[in-house]
């Protein structure tokens, strides 16, 4: 073996290795009843971080312009405040918030479609503590999706 094929291989992580290895683990969502591209499907992971870091930054920008004067005590109070709460209520009432309609993603319920503002109040104080949204499935969902039984797909 190769010292790149090596690297290579650990740098793609555990589902490359076991698929390289012959293991067919199926499409991301195959085993939820999603499709495998275009609406409905498992959204990916840049698309999903790319509205995050849309959502932090309209948050900020409230917070430095509307509530602060100072950056620091805009990004350390308010910005999460203000995240918190956009999150809670626009996916609670709408199922996405600003920057995931601007990237055409949506968090759905796995039994209902819509999602409940209960699931989706759990849903955000897990993301918020980190560990559960780093923790992801072979379908590529985030621990704070598994245990608020949401998943978030492509719109």
């Amino acid at each position: 073996m190769d010292n790149r094929q090596a690297i290579g291989s650990w740098l793609s992580g555990p589902r490359a290795a076991m698929e390289e290895a012959g293991v067919d683990l199926g499409y991301r969502g195959e085993q939820l009843g999603l499709p495998e591209h275009g609406p409905g499907s498992i959204a990916r992971p840049g698309r999903r971080l790319g509205a995050l870091v849309v959502d932090w930054g309209l948050c900020l920008l409230i917070a430095y312009g509307l509530i602060t004067q100072s950056y620091n005590e805009a990004a350390q109070i308010w910005a999460p405040i203000l995240l918190f709460a956009l999150i809670v209520l626009t996916v609670g009432t709408l199922g996405f918030t600003p920057g995931k309609r601007l990237f055409g993603l949506r968090v759905v319920a796995l039994d209902t479609g819509r999602v409940h503002p209960l699931r989706v109040l759990l849903r955000t104080v897990l993301m918020f503590l980190a560990v559960p949204a780093l923790i992801w499935d072979r379908d590529g969902r985030g621990l704070h999706d598994r245990l608020a039984r949401t998943v978030e797909v492509r719109g």
